[in-house]
């Protein structure tokens, strides 16, 4: 007793503040002080850290909390153990070879929420109450009774209460784009979308010979009047629009614009794919399009952007029976089933509020990620603000291609806008993703480096213009 009193009377190392209820979990706490400490050199490398029992003693905390400090502090590149010797700050790492990569949107590590935790502990529940033999074999497609309730609470936000029978549970929004142009078009009809669009559905209408047709858009989306004039022109099997954050222009269509698509769809009694993975992530956004022409619309909504692209979960609202019976043959046809354990998993985080906890945080890390941007890339910056990316049109001196192979070879991805082109390149613009950096130091790197490259002209650095 008394050589512990000795030990929690010794003074904490000067790096380490007192621990504080308010700051979030403790050995967080304690891993970000130790980065903070050898930011700022308190830390050198080589120096020693106390024994993981004395620091306990100290902070009177469990044993396992300083562990999980010190662990995570290592996968942070900060610590290294030395055997019986201890634990010392380690050496700073070279990435010689390390690509910043701007050009995949995922959603951004949430600081503060400690995702490894909250994972253990989804499948720790799901463990528990599900037969392990009931996750490893065969389920029918369309996901069970709870996955469907799980996706009627996520779609909540949205549309309100909603039948979970008309809920169909995918592997994916990718899987679900390809399923539905499978059961609702025929090889040869056309698509009809924006200029700039979703990569992936370009992929998979060019794999099923379908043809994509560009609807003129202006600031606010597609315009109804060129749509109707396309769908009375070319009979489209199907109209495909992301009105939220839009993939890639980050536009948000108004409301007006969405009630005048749907009259369109309506009128025209074409369907329209309403593909909507930011919505959740948007400051306020308008009703979907689904709201105000429900029998013409099909909701799509993934989990890949709002939690983490990990559980390959995509909800499809999709009310007409016939139609949902012919989109799960279609979708049996290439993906026989979810994943049984992730699903579980995503429905577990769902049903017990650990997925709104998540989205939060990465809600609030994206929209400083934003600020980040449109400070350090200034008058370029066109955002809203929010959701995982940003289109940044060019000056008038670098094209996009060129401008994302000079990037490449200053390591650095970014998309650019040949990538979405549903037909010739109008836009001369990049995507910029703000997600898939961890880290919001390299992150800063990254967009820094980009703006002193757009800043500069192509033959400054002996680049060809083309």
């Amino acid at each position: 007793m008394s050589q512990l009193k000795t030990i929690q009377d010794e003074p904490l190392p000067r790096w380490l503040p007192r621990l504080a209820a308010n700051k979030g979990p403790r050995f967080l706490q304690i891993a970000d002080a130790l980065q903070a400490a050898v930011a700022d050199g308190s830390l050198a490398p080589g120096d020693r850290l106390p024994p993981q029992r004395q620091l306990a003693a100290q902070l009177d905390v469990d044993l396992t909390t300083i562990t999980r400090g010190y662990d995570e502090a290592r996968r942070r590149n900060l610590l290294e153990g030395r055997g019986a010797r201890g634990t010392y700050v380690a050496a700073p790492k070279a990435e010689l070879t390390a690509i910043l990569d701007l050009s995949m949107n995922t959603p951004p590590p949430p600081h503060g929420v400690d995702f490894d935790d909250m994972l253990k502990q989804g499948l720790s529940q799901v463990l528990m109450r599900a037969d392990s033999e009931l996750l490893m074999t065969y389920h029918p497609g369309g996901g069970s009774d709870s996955d469907r309730k799980a996706g009627a609470r996520w779609l909540a936000p949205m549309f309100g209460q909603l039948d979970a029978g008309q809920i169909v549970v995918c592997p994916g929004a990718q899987a679900a784009i390809a399923a539905l142009i499978l059961a609702l078009t025929e090889p040869g009809d056309v698509i009809l979308a924006e200029p700039s669009t979703y990569p992936g559905l370009l992929a998979a209408a060019t794999r099923f010979g379908r043809h994509i047709i560009a609807v003129e858009a202006d600031r606010h989306g597609m315009l109804p009047g060129m749509l109707e004039q396309a769908c009375r022109r070319h009979k489209p099997g199907l109209v495909y629009l992301n009105p939220t954050l839009q993939n890639p222009t980050a536009i948000t269509m108004p409301e007006r614009r969405r009630k005048e698509l749907a009259g369109v769809a309506q009128r025209c009694k074409v369907r329209i794919v309403e593909d909507d993975p930011y919505w959740l992530l948007a400051d306020a956004p308008p009703p979907p399009i689904a709201t105000f022409a429900p029998e013409q619309v099909v909701y799509i909504s993934t989990l890949s952007k709002c939690l983490t692209p990990g559980l390959r979960v995509a909800f499809v609202l999709l009310r007409e029976p016939i139609e949902r019976e012919r989109f799960l043959a279609a979708l049996r046809s290439f993906a026989l089933m979810l994943a049984p354990l992730t699903a579980a998993l995503a429905t577990q985080w769902i049903l017990d509020g650990s997925a709104e906890r998540l989205m939060e945080g990465i809600r609030s890390e994206a929209r400083l990620r934003h600020r980040m941007a449109r400070d350090i890339l200034a008058g370029r910056y066109s955002g809203a603000g929010d959701g995982l990316h940003v289109w940044l049109e060019l000056p008038a001196y670098w094209n996009s291609a060129q401008l994302a192979r000079a990037a490449a070879s200053d390591g650095i991805a970014v998309t650019p806008a040949e990538a979405f082109a549903t037909g010739s390149v109008s836009i001369n613009a990049i995507r910029i993703s703000l997600g898939s950096i961890k880290d919001r130091g390299r992150l800063q790197a990254g967009l820094q480096r980009l703006s002193h490259l757009l800043a500069r002209r192509p033959e400054s650095f002996g680049a060809v213009v083309v």
